[in-house]
């Protein structure tokens, strides 16, 4: 019989109150989440720009809990040893912006982070057979990257189930990550196709009670 597993919650600053920044760090600091989800796009790589480093550094300054850092950019070799030095715990590029990822996700790992891979949802899972050794978090967009408040693209389970698969095939602990399109309604699915960490961020910050909505998304189990 499988143990019951519940995921680790991510909770999307971008979603965050940008007048009470402070204030709602400290809520996720002091919530049932387990990482701060940072998304970092540049107007090139997606078609929205977010938040800089300097706004990162002030996370940082309040955050208690891990920094979860996605880099949705072109080029994103540049900024490694920038995200290090602002504090990121993990970092996430995406496979469709790099043509040297093997490379660049032990550059991540070198800095002292764990490494990540984005995939955008056309992108297969398969494509990173030859890089999970040296991937620490793979992050499956569950709706094209952008912007917030989308609803999860259905074949999203089947990418997750697909890429458990093959990372236990290849007896690794790589987790899985769920970003977009997150509710209460589609957690239980995602963790029993295998998913690890989920990122909530319009959910979270655009319900009545953020606290509670992360509470209530930690809590689910499934097999």
């Amino acid at each position: 019989m499988k143990e019951l597993k519940s995921a680790k919650i991510a909770p999307s600053l971008l979603s965050a109150d940008f007048g009470n920044l402070q204030r709602d760090v400290e809520m996720v600091d002091q919530s049932q989440a387990t990482w701060h989800h940072i998304d970092v796009m540049d107007g090139l790589f997606v078609p929205n720009i977010s938040y800089g480093m300097p706004v990162i550094k002030t996370i940082r300054k309040h955050a208690k809990k891990p920094l979860d850092v996605h880099l949705m950019i072109v080029d994103p070799d540049r900024y490694i040893r920038t995200f290090a030095d602002l504090g990121a715990d993990n970092l996430t590029v995406h496979y469709e912006a790099c043509p040297h990822l093997h490379r660049t996700l032990e550059t991540i790992r070198a800095a002292g982070m764990k490494a990540g891979v984005a995939l955008n949802p056309h992108t297969p899972a398969t494509l990173l057979e030859y890089c999970l050794e040296v991937t620490d978090l793979v992050c499956l967009m569950g709706v094209n990257p952008g912007f917030g408040g989308q609803s999860l693209i259905k074949n999203t389970y089947e990418k997750v189930r697909d890429l458990r698969t093959l990372i236990d095939s290849k007896g690794l602990k790589t987790l899985i990550e769920v970003d977009g399109g997150v509710t209460l309604e589609n957690t239980t699915p995602l963790l029993e196709a295998g998913a690890d960490v989920l990122v909530a961020g319009s959910f979270v910050f655009g319900s009545d009670d953020p606290a509670g909505t992360i509470a209530a998304l930690a809590s689910v189990e499934a097999c």
